[in-house]
């Protein structure tokens, strides 16, 4: 283990830790103690605010992708750590939920052939997940982001885009919003990334 992986797992280790004191405050309570030493929720969820919003696949989703967390192998890139919670609109934990990851490589090219840079996954019983990928190139016409789909268990789909913060093309995106963006920290060997995803089961 390199002391640059170490850090970004340290990151990581310590967001999965926080969740110990239970899901519904940590997303709830920014003022928690716990909080405050992890990532900070995004965004926030509960019976005035809306489930997370919903965008256009784009042109490059494929079904059937594999079960898979760790994309770090498919391509060369920036290494990143995308976590989450994916909870219903009163802050509860959706266990097995399905959330599927796809984007495009460091060079804005995305893998229409195989599955390279795509996979889902399914929440844990509280509610989390954890992607190990890489940064997107950004490409003519559009920011740098990632696409995904969560669902769950029985319930519709919710497709949608991720974006980075401080990313100078997001003034020029059309399709970019900043309800859909990440809170990003940074770490020694690359960056570590958070969204919770909001659903709405009614």
């Amino acid at each position: 283990m390199t002391q640059d992986l170490a850090s970004r797992r340290t990151i990581v280790g310590r967001w999965i830790a926080a969740t110990s004191v239970g899901a519904n405050i940590l997303l709830c309570s920014a003022s928690d103690d716990a909080m405050a030493q992890a990532l900070p929720a995004t965004p926030s969820c509960g019976p005035d605010d809306a489930p997370t919003l919903a965008q256009t696949e784009g042109p490059y989703f494929k079904p059937a992708t594999p079960e898979k967390r760790d994309f770090r192998g498919d391509a060369q890139g920036e290494p990143f750590s995308l976590v989450g919670f994916v909870v219903d609109r009163r802050c509860r934990p959706i266990p097995r939920a399905l959330v599927e990851l796809w984007h495009a490589d460091a060079q804005g090219a995305y893998d229409n052939q195989g599955y390279r840079l795509r996979g889902h996954q399914f929440s844990d019983a509280r509610g989390r997940y954890v992607f190990d990928t890489i940064t997107p190139g950004v490409y003519p016409g559009r920011t740098r982001h990632y696409h995904v789909k969560a669902q769950a268990p029985g319930g519709r789909v919710l497709t949608t885009q991720l974006y980075f913060p401080d990313e100078s093309a997001n003034r020029r995106d059309g399709i970019f919003d900043r309800r859909l963006l990440m809170r990003v920290e940074a770490a020694s060997d690359g960056k570590v990334g958070r969204f919770d995803f909001v659903l709405n089961l009614a």
